[in-house]
């Protein structure tokens, strides 16, 4: 791990937020996680950062330029790096990492998965299909029955197979009511099939990563459809889609492989970034050959696809979001380092022989600074939604609807703000690095272009912003915000008793900002006048979750005397001073119905 700048920052900084921040020695006291202490949670993360150090980082740099292929076989070829980086992940065991002890889990709190996860998007976010994967066997684990989780699940926790999400349409894009993909039942006694309601599958899906490669033995595809109605018909609406197991391989019941399914891959989208992960073009059945379709396996009732397919969404959208933020920390600690040792100009008002290392140049300290509150701010939001799914699981009952709650809420807010925040960090690096952060000779132009994808990925921004204050905000009566206000209000309480009192006031003034907003955005009642700047208020308010963030992590460094704790504290100072204040710009439009976009002719433009 000498050598890499990404490891040695991040393990200091994952320290500070699990130990310091989010009590995880106290966490590790539930029967759940008996078998951890706070010296295994450590030694389970300096290992992964070794193996991320070692192979996930030059593999990452070299799937970059090694593009996926098909050879004369049809078979996607990735660089043999990307082989070595999965066997080496799959060594570690850790794919289930905070699964049950009886599906090969180590019932390890979901704090610290995530917090390896951390280390590994870091370094190598292009080379291993971790994230859909384990969510894909999390998934079949929640809604499967016995037999499909035994085969299907079991075997992508051990990273023997791998998985993934065949959800998307070229003809559809976010639509989901308008998914083509047909599921009919397999001739006489379908039902009867031990490993779930046997369908034949027909239908071509698009954008899905890592559908066809050789990494593992067998891929898992979750794959959305809909069953026509007795007369033939089908509804045009997301009620009709139902949720499938479609295997790569046909498997038997000691998950032996057998023949191919008809899964085929019609061909691989040439990407701006993430490149080294393939993603895919494929078709379920209706060859020539195979006119009946590609063999899948009911996952609970039919019509209960889109209600069961967010279990996985949602688990996506977290890891999109984790991801965005290592990407963006990433570029940080790269230009961080380079500033340090690059020798260029001298001080202003100073006269001096030597040229100075740019980092004591003011401009250079801002873009450093706005890069770690972006990174870090993004990384300890993942790892505090990552605890609260601990909360939910392990907590009391009053700390588990506390946990649903917030985490209603802060889902579309994480998936979305490091995706833009830190596509701007890393715009930073490049510029913190001058010429070289532009030339291929630095990882920070990949960096840029890996973090572009993350703002489409899993919904866009427009799609989140829709949920949040469509949605999310009004559900059961505004609860999630209420809740997540009181969390808020204990934070500048705690801030006022901490000597933050400016930090705590200006907090309290941008969060009573964000409910006005909210409130007077529904006052007429009318969808259009509300969500036509859905983008702007989803901008404010996960500006204002950041600062919440920062100064709750101000307040854990200031009582610490931990190595990262004067770090913490320039961070909320830089992300109150330079960022929150842009809140109301973004709120205001929103509080006025701003019409300019719902009403502009579009085909004038």
């Amino acid at each position: 791990m000498a050598g890499s700048v990404i490891q040695q920052k991040l393990l200091p900084t994952l320290d500070f937020f699990l130990f310091e921040w989010l009590a995880l020695d106290t966490l590790l006291e539930r029967e759940r996680f008996s078998d951890h202490s706070g010296e295994t949670c450590r030694e389970l993360l300096a290992a992964a950062s070794e193996v991320a150090a070692e192979v996930f980082e030059p593999a990452n740099r070299i799937s970059d330029r090694e593009e996926p292929s098909i050879d004369g076989d049809g078979e996607v070829v990735l660089p043999e790096s990307t082989h070595q980086a999965w066997h080496a992940y799959r060594s570690l065991g850790i794919m289930g990492a905070s699964h049950d002890d009886e599906h090969g889990g180590l019932q390890l709190p979901r704090l610290v998965d995530m917090a390896a996860r951390v280390v590994f998007s870091a370094s190598g976010p292009n080379v291993a299909p971790i994230l859909l994967t384990e969510s894909n066997a999390a998934l079949i684990l929640q809604h499967g029955s016995d037999e499909q989780r035994r085969v299907f699940a079991l075997p992508q926790l051990e990273a023997r197979w791998s998985g993934t999400m065949a959800m998307s349409e070229s003809q559809a894009g976010s639509s989901l009511a308008d998914i083509l993909t047909r599921a009919t039942p397999d001739g006489e006694g379908f039902e009867l099939d031990p490993l779930g309601p046997r369908y034949r599958i027909i239908g071509d899906k698009m954008w899905i990563s890592a559908a066809e490669h050789t990494l593992t033995e067998n891929i898992v595809h979750l794959v959305l459809a809909k069953i026509p109605q007795p007369d033939g018909m089908v509804s045009a609406d997301t009620a009709a889609l139902s949720l499938f197991i479609v295997p790569k391989f046909m498997v038997g019941p000691s998950t032996e492989l057998l023949e191919h399914n008809d899964v085929r891959l019609i061909g691989l989208n040439h990407k701006l970034g993430n490149r080294g992960i393939p993603n895919t073009a494929l078709s379920f059945g209706g060859t020539a050959q195979n006119p009946r379709g590609a063999v899948g396996y009911l996952v609970g009732e039919p019509g209960q696809g889109l209600a069961q397919m967010f279990h996985m969404m949602n688990a996506a959208r977290t890891e999109i979001g984790l991801l965005a933020a290592s990407i963006g920390f990433a570029g940080f600690a790269v230009s961080l380092d380079y500033a340090k040792w690059r020798r260029q100009g001298r001080l202003r008002g100073v006269t001096s022989a030597e040229q100075v290392p740019i980092i004591e140049h003011a401009d250079v300290k801002r873009m450093l600074l706005a890069q770690k509150s972006y990174a870090e701010g993004g990384i300890a939001l993942s790892l505090y939604v990552a605890k609260l799914l601990d909360d939910q699981q392990t907590g009391s009952a009053e700390a588990a609807s506390s946990a649903g709650a917030l985490l209603d809420i802060l889902t579309p807010v994480l998936k979305s703000w490091p995706s833009e925040w830190c596509l701007e960090g890393n715009s930073l690096a490049i510029q913190v690095m001058g010429g070289v952060g532009y030339t291929r000779d630095f990882p920070v132009e990949q960096y840029w272009r890996d973090q572009r994808l993350n703002m489409i990925h899993e919904g866009t921004h427009g799609v989140q912003a829709m949920d949040l204050l469509g949605r999310k905000v009004r559900q059961n009566g505004g609860q999630s915000l209420a809740e997540l206000g009181a969390k808020i209000a204990r934070t500048v309480l705690a801030g006022n008793e901490a000597d933050f009192e400016n930090e705590s006031d200006a907090l309290a003034s941008a969060w009573e900002s964000v409910v006005r907003a909210a409130n007077h955005a529904w006052e007429s009642g009318d969808p259009r006048d509300a969500l036509a700047n859905a983008t702007p208020f989803l901008q404010g308010f996960g500006h204002v979750v950041i600062a919440w963030i920062h100064l709750d992590l101000a307040i854990a460094a200031r009582s610490s005397s931990h190595s990262e704790s004067a770090g913490r504290l320039a961070a909320t100072n830089y992300f109150f001073t330079y960022e929150l204040p842009k809140v109301n710009a973004w709120l205001n439009v929103v509080e006025n119905r701003e019409k300019l976009c719902r009403d502009v002719d579009g085909w004038s433009l």
